[in-house]
């Protein structure tokens, strides 16, 4: 009965599964680009933008990147702040009700995006897509009738008076659709829960009551729970408790510094899915298990540019510059590094979200994360991305036989010239740092041509402090940002990296070696 009851809401899923192409994708976003035009233009932007007379050009296209600049937070502040205040059609139709607050770390303070009601529905439909896309894989049939684990922002949102705000993925929990709700787990009160400890111990005392088919959260959070349930019931592993866990939702950060530690956990292989939920909205998703990476969301009130990451566009801070060359989907190659800009249904136009990706397949128009426009390391020409850095740490842990789930690298003199510093969560007390930072180079000169050239150049010294992984989660709540899609940031500012190193001093926690 329970699978029938699903089947009749996940089925018009399907259809977007099926007979994709490169040429249908470019359709679906000139199309895109002008329901949103159209649906904006009475807003307070659209009027001062001029979207009315853009819809009625000859080149759609053209007369809105000729209108619009492209920009980031600032320049959609003013305006979404008077949302945020409880105004009305300001950037999109109707009043806005709920804000996602930013979990980036790129700014100290917090930001507030706007989640429209047609945003919500987007998110919930792109949801059920990749539930579908999930089923098509060789599970069993009663898999969908299982239970759904997610882990996600507290439920309990602000309130300033006229909106609610609170982390994206607090807001969609509260917006599961009716149908879905028996299924998926925890209930709400834990869900309301702020303190991320409480809501994990809460999590563990429930946890024998469940049957987990697919658990989904931030991979530092899943871990956890893992540890703390296989500790509290004595199992040896995750699936002494849950038998048909098969599936594992992921995203807001890359899974390869978690995966040696949670295949670790784990009592048989499981599948991996990834999806690229921001704050701005649902943007991709892993469709198939040998995918090479997640497929743009069409047809769901997003439309997409690209700028190519690279010292023209971009500053050495990772700031845009004025007069950036901007790409539609129907100019980019496979394998370039863009900075990825947004136009959505809450009211973002040509929005640089600070994500950068790459097409794996342009043919189906897969994307993986390579880091953020202001995470990336280049003090003197070795351009190294957060994804190189993925990979490195990934590497090490399978040599090595060892969980590193979290690190950050830093830029600093050294000897009239730089050097990178590494310090990197790791509680195997036996590992050499030395050894270590020998190994880390000789596989970042590996995945990265530039870094190995400044290695014979400027770029004169690595090293390697092993840190205790709770000092990282330490350090986030010491920051106010555990839980939730916050993210230990991999290459810190120096106002951030001068507070980390006075935490590690206050806490009095030293480095191995």
């Amino acid at each position: 009965m329970a699978l029938n009851i699903l089947s009749q809401f996940v089925q018009p899923g399907l259809r977007d599964l099926v007979g994709f192409s490169f040429r249908k994708a470019l359709r679906m976003q000139e199309a895109q680009l002008k329901k949103l035009l159209y649906k904006a233009k009475h807003t307070v932007y659209g009027r001062e933008h001029g979207f009315e007379d853009m819809l009625i050009s000859t080149n759609v296209y053209q007369a809105f990147a000729s209108r619009i600049a492209p920009g980031d937070y600032s320049n959609m502040y003013p305006y979404w702040q008077r949302a945020y205040a409880g105004e009305k059609d300001v950037t999109w139709p109707g009043k806005i009700d709920f804000f996602a607050m930013s979990s980036g770390t790129t700014e100290a303070a917090s930001k507030y995006i706007p989640v429209s009601k047609d945003m919500l529905r987007s998110i919930k439909r792109t949801g059920v897509r990749q539930l579908m896309s999930i089923v098509r894989t060789d599970l069993p049939k009663d898999y969908l009738a299982k239970h759904h684990l997610m882990i996600s922002g507290s439920t309990d949102l602000n309130f300033n008076g006229t909106s609610w705000a609170g982390d994206l993925s607090g807001i969609t929990t509260s917006h599961i659709p009716f149908w879905f709700q028996r299924f998926s787990r925890p209930g709400m009160e834990i869900r309301k829960q702020r303190d991320w400890y409480d809501k994990l111990n809460l999590m563990v005392e429930e946890a024998p009551k469940w049957d987990v088919a697919t658990i989904s959260g931030v991979p530092a959070w899943i871990k956890m729970l893992f540890e703390m349930i296989i500790e509290r019931y004595k199992l040896n592993n995750i699936h002494d408790m849950w038998p048909n866990l098969s599936v594992y939702i992921y995203g807001g950060v890359a899974i390869e510094p978690y995966k040696h530690g949670l295949d670790a956990l784990l009592g048989k292989p499981i599948m991996y899915f990834e999806t690229y939920l921001a704050s701005e909205g649902f943007l991709a998703y892993q469709y198939s298990i040998n995918a090479k990476g997640m497929r743009l969301n069409f047809r769901n009130g997003v439309y997409y540019e690209f700028v190519p990451f690279n010292n023209r566009n971009f500053n050495e801070h990772g700031v845009l510059q004025p007069g950036a060359e901007v790409l539609n989907l129907a100019e980019v190659v496979e394998g370039v590094e863009y900075a990825i800009l947004i136009t959505t249904c809450s009211g973002a136009w040509r929005y640089l979200i600070g994500d950068t990706v790459k097409f794996t397949d342009l043919e189906l128009c897969e994307i993986k994360i390579t880091g953020r426009t202001k995470h990336f390391l280049s003090i003197c020409g070795e351009h190294l991305s957060v994804d190189n850095m993925n990979q490195a740490i990934a590497r090490l842990a399978d040599k090595y036989d060892v969980s590193m789930p979290e690190f950050t690298v830093k830029g600093v003199p050294y000897q009239g010239f730089f050097a990178h510093h590494w310090q990197i969560a790791c509680d195997d007390v036996l590992l050499n740092s030395e050894h270590l930072a020998a190994a880390l180079d000789e596989v970042l000169c590996e995945l990265n041509d530039d870094y190995s050239v400044e290695r014979r150049h400027a770029l004169k010294g690595i090293s390697v402090e092993l840190l205790p992984s709770d000092s990282f989660t330490g350090w986030m709540e010491h920051r106010g940002k555990l839980g939730g899609q916050n993210k230990f940031p991999r290459v810190m500012s120096d106002e951030a990296y001068a507070d980390w190193s006075a935490y590690l001093k206050q806490q009095n926690i030293s480095a191995r070696h």
